[in-house]
């Protein structure tokens, strides 16, 4: 393992800030630059690098760059880099595709799509049209109800999507949405896929419902509400969510890979107690993430529950596990 390290570290260069990561974006004869937004304290994180090296052995002419994202925290805000490892691709200094989360194949195929989209020969991209349909399917198929969109849910970047966030979020319905931005693949791919040349985009259990225009007429029409899945009141699921086990953590991650600091604490604490608990992954769910603060009362993750009603977050489970309370606590006898 000491030998991979080493060899990721010289293989994969590291931007220690903000002007580093620019100058490695415009460098001269890179066609492709992957940047790894990490942590140190993220054990998948070191795994990730360890598979970027591999990857730069395949591709010498391909820039691999890992970014500690909590330290150069201006860009890991413009790129809206909420968990780690994530993924940017960049050609040109230009932002082309993205990947969330430690997913090796993935990005293996990513790097290998991106390094030699420009240099294919022709008559050989067959393979990659099917590759490309396959994974529409699946983007398509990913939610019961999928809005594919400029910008997302809650920050729309044009009219035509924001209007149609406000339909479905007016009428209650649940709904995923894909940011055609972040993938340009995508963007181009699903007009011919789908014979829809325009966005937003919306799907309903696999099939093409239509743009902005025809949600509008299903809405003044009542149809929407018998075509789209309805939400049940989100004080309601909070509810059940928070009972769903009798001791449940909210949390960045889940407790096989923490995604913050303050969550890895807490989950070290807890699995040493040997308590038996449930995670929830509040990246995953924005709706969870915001209304679960207010419910509560608390604004910070990761958040502790037993049976039904809020412990606290990290300092106070780190309080209770040093005073020798906790174990009865985790129990409910407290």
């Amino acid at each position: 393992m000491a030998a991979a390290e080493e060899g990721g570290a010289a293989a994969v260069v590291e931007a220690a800030s903000s002007d580093r990561f620019r100058q490695l974006l415009q460098q001269p004869g890179k066609s492709l630059v992957v940047v790894h937004f990490w942590a140190p304290w993220a054990p998948q994180c070191v795994q990730m690098n360890n598979v970027m090296a591999e990857l730069s052995k395949e591709h010498p002419r391909v820039t691999f760059v890992k970014l500690e994202a909590e330290a150069v925290p201006e860009v890991s805000e413009k790129y809206e880099i909420t968990s780690v490892p994530t993924f940017l691709f960049f050609k040109n200094s230009q932002k082309i595709d993205r990947l969330d989360g430690a997913h090796a194949p993935e990005l293996t195929k990513k790097v290998q799509r991106h390094a030699t989209s420009s240099s294919t020969p022709p008559g050989s991209n067959d393979g990659a049209k099917e590759d490309l349909n396959t994974r529409l399917k699946k983007l398509i198929s990913a939610a019961p109800c999928m809005l594919f969109m400029k910008g997302t849910p809650q920050e729309p970047r044009c009219g035509f999507s924001r209007q149609i966030v406000e339909i479905l979020n007016k009428n209650n319905i649940v709904f995923s949405s894909f940011d055609i931005f972040s993938d340009e693949e995508v963007r181009q791919g699903l007009k011919i896929y789908s014979s829809w040349p325009t966005y937003p985009q919306l799907y309903v259990a696999g099939e093409l419902i239509g743009g902005l225009d025809i949600v509008k007429e299903l809405e003044a029409s009542g149809e929407l509400d018998t075509i789209c899945p309805k939400a049940h009141k989100l004080e309601d699921r909070l509810k059940v969510l928070i009972n769903k086990a009798s001791v449940m953590l909210f949390m960045k991650g889940n407790k096989q890979a923490a995604k913050c600091g303050f969550s890895k604490q807490i989950i070290e604490i807890l699995n040493n107690t040997g308590a038996d608990y449930e995670t929830f992954d509040i990246l995953e769910d924005e709706e969870v993430r915001q209304g679960l603060k207010k419910y509560s009362n608390w604004p910070t993750y990761p958040q502790l529950y037993v049976k039904g009603e809020l412990v606290g977050g990290l300092d106070i489970v780190k309080e209770l596990n040093e005073n020798g309370e906790l174990s009865s606590v985790l129990k409910g006898e407290n």
